[in-house]
């Protein structure tokens, strides 16, 4: 269905909000996180090593939809943190896998606290309906254009 046309593009504020509200959430996130020295960026990496089960420096760049060199920086900078240890796959030494040190355990335990706190701050102006709703919208959105993210995601539930 098509919504928007060249005459009535700037009518809407679909897109700024939509992308306002995410770098809220990261704003948010990276408050949360400061105590920790952790910032949202970060935040997601670990989410997606701890919980998903991915442990490679590829799947992590298409999951956050980040390029090789960002990716690199990021595990470096959790590396340095003692977060993280990358080492070369046992199975085919050309790969890198990505595993959580003790340190890395330990702050993973609490980032669903940290994540909680911050969502809450984000959508707490919103009831438990309209939260409910704009969740289900936005994997609408995200699954008709195929997202992998939200796809793999919905496949989990």
């Amino acid at each position: 269905m098509s919504h928007f046309t060249p005459e009535n593009f700037f009518d809407s504020q679909l897109g700024m909000l939509l992308g306002r509200t995410a770098s809220l959430k990261d704003r948010i996130l990276d408050q949360y996180l400061e105590v920790h020295s952790v910032t949202a960026a970060q935040f997601k990496v670990l989410i997606i090593v701890a919980e998903w089960g991915l442990d490679s420096p590829g799947d992590l760049c298409r999951h956050l939809s980040l390029d090789s060199g960002s990716m690199t920086r990021m595990l470096d900078r959790l590396e340095q943190k003692g977060l993280i240890r990358r080492a070369r796959s046992e199975a085919d030494r050309r790969q890198i896998c990505i595993t959580l040190t003790p340190d890395g355990q330990q702050l993973v335990a609490r980032l669903p606290h940290i994540g909680a706190d911050a969502m809450n701050r984000l959508v707490g102006v919103l009831d438990t309906a309209e939260l409910a709703e704009l969740e289900r919208l936005l994997k609408k959105i995200l699954l008709n254009a195929g997202d992998p993210v939200a796809c793999w995601r919905m496949g989990k539930k």
